[in-house]
């Protein structure tokens, strides 16, 4: 097993180690990894506990004695082709970042085809979850505390939004759809000349509205979401899609997934009074980490629903692109096209509520 130590801009060295893990047989890879990471674990004594939430990456669980108690140690194997469409250094930079804040877990290593890295303690948040008051204020706080981070400790902090939805439309575009495919014949698939359309129609609306460019996590499912009842605190986790993008786009973008992904509903989209008391909480923690007087008034709160109203709508777009790739590519067990079609759906359903809103 070769090891090797890449700098990690300027701060502490990042491991990776030169091992592949067999997404279809991973026992072998992982012991591989954890006599670097674990050389205390007796290989007999380690026991590996697949998580299924996942839709892109395999997720697994390493520990000795009891998964409840013991400290565990999380192993990511990528996902087939994933690497044609994700910055997995950037990834990286963004474990440190969030990391370093007080955000998000530590990052061990990464290998050949995935990442080592701390697991976060707590549940994985559901829908019932999802809607208490008390768990949404601490995820709109923690997202404003992550909007806050300064772009000077990661670089270039131009809106990745346009640029990777090109990027996605490129390669769906480009790939050899016909034999690859994975989803259900009899669904039916989003036109492209339409989504084409419907993107530039957006690019040329959205671009016009005053929505900050701050660090954002991009991808905030509910199962992204980790629930720490003890300590009352929430972290994300899952940072493939973090970069720097529009404010009222990552809000938006955690809005609609409240209509879920197995069986996507758009009645399950959250309430106005459920998102002006998210916007609030938000508003109040983003103005605090940024050392403003962290009142909020009701037109601010107004302003920020409007816009993220808006920018809602992109978001789905940029999933119907995703799962179309996925649909092409992915070895995991899901209906990525009939997911695309519903994205697609959705996105026309609210287009008629959002689209010729009133910015106040």
């Amino acid at each position: 097993m070769e090891m090797k130590r890449y700098p990690n801009d300027g701060c502490c060295e990042r491991l990776h180690l030169d091992v592949c893990v067999d997404e279809r047989t991973p026992r072998h890879g992982i012991l591989e990894l954890l006599k670097k990471l674990r050389p205390e674990w007796k290989s007999e004594d380690i026991q590996i506990k697949a998580f299924t939430e996942g839709i892109t990456n395999q997720l697994m669980g390493c520990y000795v004695g009891s998964l409840m108690q013991d400290p565990i140690l999380l192993v990511r194997v990528y996902g087939q082709m994933t690497e044609l469409f994700m910055d997995r250094d950037k990834e990286m930079e963004m474990f440190r970042v969030l990391h370093k804040h007080g955000c998000g877990p530590e990052l061990y290593c990464s290998f050949t085809n995935g990442i080592c890295y701390e697991f976060v303690k707590g549940v994985v948040l559901d829908d019932t979850l999802l809607r208490q008051p008390s768990v949404y204020r601490l995820i709109a706080t923690e997202m404003g505390k992550i909007h806050s981070i300064k772009s000077g400790e990661t670089g270039n902090s131009s809106p990745v939004l346009w640029s990777r939805l090109s990027q996605f439309l490129n390669l769906v575009q480009t790939s050899d759809a016909a034999e690859q495919q994975k989803s259900s014949a009899h669904v039916e698939a989003p036109c492209l000349k339409i989504i084409i359309k419907e993107m530039e129609e957006l690019k040329s609306h959205l671009t016009h509205i005053n929505s900050p460019v701050v660090l954002c996590h991009n991808d905030l499912l509910t199962k992204n979401v980790i629930y720490n009842q003890e300590e009352g605190a929430v972290k994300f986790i899952d940072y493939e899609y973090a970069d720097f993008n529009y404010q009222a786009y990552d809000i938006g973008n955690h809005f609609n997934e409240f209509a879920g992904i197995n069986n996507v509903d758009s009645s399950l989209y959250p309430s106005c009074e459920l998102q002006f008391d998210w916007l609030t909480a938000y508003l109040e923690s983003f103005k605090w980490f940024n050392g403003m007087d962290s009142t909020v008034t009701k037109k601010e709160v107004l302003e920020l629903y409007a816009q993220v109203c808006k920018f809602s709508l992109v978001a789905h777009l940029f999933w119907c692109l995703w799962a179309l790739l996925q649909a092409k590519h992915s070895t995991i067990d899901f209906d990525f096209q009939r997911y695309a079609m519903a994205r697609f759906n959705y996105y026309f359903e609210k287009k008629q509520e959002f689209f010729g809103m009133k910015l106040p």
